[in-house]
């Protein structure tokens, strides 16, 4: 993408980049990696914390929460799966004097079944109950799902196979995604408490991506038992398998068809479009 860091909209409070240390959990993950890069190119302190990082952090560890959290401003959060995890790490966050935390969550949540993705409606019961400035992004199906884990190394061989139909998807860029967390970590109070939805700019089939990649990738639509079966094959949870199936599910009742304009608003600028993500990845 062409990003240059001044790119990112001014935010009307600027906490400026001496006042701040911003802690970015799941810092090596397809977010995580590009908020980071976004923060300190434009000039903000920040702490990438992962498994393997310097300061650890571990969701399943619950010691090593502290360390990262102490002496931050501001922290991007991933939520944990489980669930439980969720409110005291935000109470750790507010007993630390975090002033604001900013988590990642799935597009269509009110609408999801409660035992499914538990860990972000933990995350964002736990946000809402607290003192602290909080902001959500719900967020639809990455572009970068094509071409970075999930279902590359299907895509690249050529046949993907998932629970779709026609219904298309507002497929969001996840450098977008990564750009409008860096403008409310480093807003003062004025996305406070807001819930924003981030998507593409326009909604596209899964033969309609597919295509725009390569004529030659095949879909193969599965039924969500023969893909049920799939995961399992793959070795994935019992949890995480009905949690993908129910994704696909409100996908394919049209619950996260309908582009927003959050992105476009936040950032100043149109949102990326597929096209755009096809053109800087495969070509």
């Amino acid at each position: 993408m062409n990003f240059h860091p001044w790119s990112i909209a001014a935010p009307s409070r600027w906490l400026g980049p001496m006042s701040q240390e911003i802690l970015v959990i799941g810092a090596t993950g397809k977010t995580g990696r590009r908020v980071v890069r976004t923060l300190e190119e434009s000039g903000v302190e920040v702490r990438p914390v992962s498994r393997s990082s310097a300061i650890r952090f571990d969701w399943s560890d619950e010691s090593t929460w502290k360390p990262a959290l102490h002496g931050v401003t501001a922290a991007y959060v991933i939520a944990p799966s489980d669930p439980a995890a969720a409110a005291p790490f935000v109470e750790l966050a507010q007993a630390e004097g975090v002033r604001r935390l900013v988590a990642l969550s799935g597009r269509g949540l009110d609408e999801t079944p409660e035992q499914l993705f538990q860990g972000m409606a933990a995350t964002e019961r736990a946000l809402h109950a607290s003192d602290l400035s909080w902001t959500v992004l719900r967020a639809n199906n990455f572009n970068q799902n094509f071409s970075e884990e999930i279902w590359e190394s299907e895509v690249r061989a050529g046949r993907l196979s998932l629970p779709v139909d026609d219904t298309p998807e507002p497929f969001v860029d996840v450098q977008d995604i990564a750009e409008v967390a860096a403008v409310v970590l480093t807003s003062d109070g004025e996305h406070d408490g807001q819930t924003y939805n981030l998507t593409g700019p326009e909604a596209i089939t899964f033969a309609a991506a597919l295509q725009k990649i390569s004529p030659t990738i095949e879909l193969v639509k599965l039924t969500p038992a023969e893909y049920r079966e799939t995961l399992l094959s793959y070795g994935v949870s019992e949890e995480e398998t009905a949690e993908l199936n129910g994704m696909f599910e409100a996908m394919r009742d049209g619950l996260l068809a309908t582009p927003t304009d959050d992105v476009s608003r936040l950032l100043g600028r149109p949102a990326t479009s597929f096209d755009t993500y096809v053109a800087n990845t495969w070509r």
